[in-house]
């Protein structure tokens, strides 16, 4: 019989895991960040469908998910397969557990709505910077996602997806925070049901990248964050998911191998960084960080993806750092609360698909949540795709994600 790895040992694992992974996908320092003042890249003006809360103050309901505002999406926001779409503000909670909105788009199947309603899929977004006006639901999406989301809207989904606390809302995005982004997501679906869409109580989350984390946090979560609401969640599918980056993280600081990681992964420390500081003021996490650090954080935090990507290209993180971060006592704790995704306490079952070729979320992150998952029992089908990079993983596994759902909504 096997023995169950222990949490400390598994914990020495992942970090040689993860630190070989990235000892592979490093290269040599080269940095050439832009200079203080340095235009950003324009980026598309955001269509905001004639409701702009980026300055909300009315009032918030103490009900998660209660709907305080709906319009017409503009047709421009659409996507090819979708009757109808709506642009919703709704009530949540944020990182720091107050009283918060978060936005979103709703997307309505063409046809006829089965009998006992239309299945909802609850859609969480993978990264896409953030400032407010990246707000998934004011630009028009890109092709790999509306590729995507007509598949399943072609599949008799309606489809709430959310654009998180904090983007296109009062506050800072908590990049990468588990509990606000399953509030945003879980409290989407309470939120939809208040539309006049026949619907189902039956629902799934489903999300890639930045969105597979959240997707799975609101899968371990979706029964206390939905309680009273007569909803019947079913199953969770994540692609490219972040897992157990805390392991990485806490060897953040001056002292970092003089390695420089692909952009896009150097782009998401500059996002935790930003989200993790404001949602623990009381860690002083700006105290640890070279006055480029603390540059480059601010900079994550109102900017765009296009637009962090020069400061992001050949960064040397150990020129982030004036002292590590493991000078901050239980630093792996405090990342684990705010970032991880969980390895137990799954109800419903759970579909992980992951890509070899991924450089944006290394193959080992995921592989190292399978191992865990399984170690722990939970209902977990893992699928790996060889031939598959990061945006090309939601086309190879589309369709086992098919069957999968089809199997967990008795279809």
């Amino acid at each position: 019989m096997t023995r169950p790895l222990g949490r400390r040992r598994l914990r020495a694992i992942l970090v040689v895991i993860v630190a070989a992974a990235l000892s592979v996908l490093a290269a040599p320092v080269a940095s050439a960040i832009p200079a203080p003042g340095t235009p950003l890249t324009p980026e598309p003006a955001p269509i905001w469908s004639g409701l702009d809360v980026r300055d909300y103050s009315g009032p918030i309901p103490d009900r998660d998910g209660a709907l305080i505002a709906d319009r017409p999406l503009d047709p421009r926001l659409s996507l090819r397969e979708a009757a109808r779409a709506y642009r919703v503000v709704y009530a949540t909670t944020d990182a720091r557990g107050r009283r918060a909105i978060s936005t979103g788009a709703v997307f309505v199947p063409r046809g006829q709505a089965p009998v006992g309603g239309w299945p909802v899929m609850a859609w969480a977004h993978g990264t896409v910077g953030m400032g407010d006006d990246c707000a998934p639901s004011a630009q028009v999406r890109s092709e790999s996602d509306a590729a995507y989301l007509n598949h399943w809207l072609t599949r008799g989904f309606v489809i709430t997806a959310t654009d998180y606390t904090g983007m296109g809302t009062p506050g800072l995005l908590g990049y990468l925070n588990g509990v606000e982004s399953a509030h945003s997501v879980a409290d989407s679906v309470r939120a939809v049901h208040q539309l006049p869409i026949p619907l189902s109580r039956r629902w799934v989350a489903v999300g890639h990248s930045e969105g597979a984390g959240a997707a799975l946090n609101t899968a371990r979560r979706a029964d206390e964050f939905t309680a009273g609401a007569g909803l019947d969640y079913r199953g969770v599918v994540a692609t490219g998911a972040p897992a157990n980056i805390e392991s990485a993280l806490v060897l953040g600081g001056p002292q970092f191998p003089p390695l420089t990681l692909p952009r896009a992964l150097n782009g998401y420390v500059l996002y935790i960084l930003a989200g993790f500081r404001d949602a623990r003021p009381d860690l002083r996490i700006d105290s640890l960080l070279t006055p480029l650090g603390r540059r480059l954080a601010d900079l994550a935090g109102i900017t765009c993806g296009t637009q962090l990507r020069p400061y992001a290209r050949d960064l040397d993180l150990r020129t982030l750092f004036t002292h590590p971060l493991s000078s901050i006592p239980n630093i792996y704790g405090a990342l684990r609360s705010y970032l991880g995704t969980p390895d137990n306490g799954y109800r419903e079952p759970i579909f992980l698909a992951q890509g070899l070729l991924d450089v944006n979320v290394p193959a080992p992150s995921a592989l190292s949540l399978a191992a865990q998952l399984t170690a722990n029992r939970q209902p977990l089908e893992l699928r790996v795709y060889p031939g598959a990079d990061h945006p090309g993983v939601l086309v190879a596994a589309r369709p086992d994600a098919d069957r999968f759902l089809d199997r967990v909504l008795g279809r």
